[in-house]
């Protein structure tokens, strides 16, 4: 396996998979819309995409190897009118149709096909917090929905090769994701708990995210739906002290009630105040080995950078 196509290869945890395969030695190309503005780089080259208009270079996904399947709208960049859910939910489902249908006509050496779907897929913890496993049965909301049908696109690519979906966690990394909003606050002396402050947070570093993609791209063993989860989940307020802790300096936490969350943010702020715990077992057993296992060295690295 030599050449890997990524979609949503510019994004915050596209550019990491990007960054660790071309270490590796591999040739990268990033399927985008605006060709014409990238430059090509030793071991990366662009490609033209438009899920929007059903539009990709052909030539380009003759090419591949492997894919790396990252495209979407940002689930928390905006309020949830209903013209933004159904943004959400077509920029994925639309995005892999057009990827899976172009692979299965011009993409006949792509061997492994990785995509990405969320946690947001399980529902609430029960009264116990039993682990939500890649078992669990989807939840019946928006989210939920969303997740199952934007997998079941994704399956699409199975018959013709390995398929691997990743059930991303909350990212924490420096350049994006839900780090720096945790964690700006902070730099003004107050550490936000939002809601009670207990429910549980799973969440991945994005270097270990983007190696757990790489891993799957090159372990022939690993094959359907993986939980892209670190093993130990903390509370929101554990997840909050903790940053508050490592930066330093004097901090007051501040109680955020649940009735101003729902007040600010509508219907996302279900997902602010859900409580999930979700396994990282099965990825254990696969044989992938975290890097930050634990929030603490996951931050310290973070705020290291």
């Amino acid at each position: 396996m030599k050449t890997i196509g990524i979609v949503g290869g510019t994004g915050f945890v596209g550019s990491y998979v990007t960054a660790l395969l071309t270490e590796k030695g591999y040739d990268v190309i990033i399927f985008t819309r605006d060709v014409s503005k990238r430059k090509n780089r030793p071991h990366v080259s662009y490609a033209y995409w438009d899920a929007a208009k059903n539009e990709c270079d052909l030539t380009a996904i003759g090419q591949l190897d492997g894919v790396v399947h990252l495209a979407g709208a940002g689930i928390a960049d905006k309020r949830w009118s209903e013209d933004r859910k159904r943004e959400i939910l077509d920029s994925r489902v639309n995005s892999t149709h057009l990827l899976t249908e172009s692979l299965k006509t011009s993409g006949k050496q792509c061997k492994v096909f990785v995509a990405a779907s969320a946690i947001g897929i399980y529902g609430a913890d029960d009264s116990r917090h039993t682990p939500f496993t890649e078992d669990s049965q989807p939840e019946n909301d928006f989210l939920g929905t969303t997740c199952r049908v934007w997998e079941e696109a994704s399956l699409q690519a199975a018959p013709q090769m390995r398929t691997v979906i990743v059930r991303i966690g909350i990212v924490l990394g420096k350049e994006g994701g839900a780090f720096p909003q945790f964690a700006t606050p902070m730099s003004f002396g107050i550490v936000p708990i939002l809601g009670g402050g207990e429910q549980m947070v799973s969440w991945i570093e994005v270097e270990d995210l983007a190696r757990l993609m790489i891993f799957a791209l090159e372990h022939d063993h690993v094959s359907g739906v993986y939980n892209g989860v670190a093993p130990k989940p903390v509370t929101h307020r554990e997840l909050m002290q903790t940053i508050a802790k490592i930066k330093g300096g004097l901090k007051i936490s501040i109680p955020v009630p649940a009735f101003v969350i729902k007040a600010m943010l509508g219907e996302f702020s279900i997902e602010i105040l859900k409580s999930t715990t979700v396994s990282a077992q099965k990825t254990l057993i696969s044989g992938f080995k975290f890097n930050y296992p634990e929030l603490d060295g996951a931050v310290r690295r973070i705020l290291s950078q």
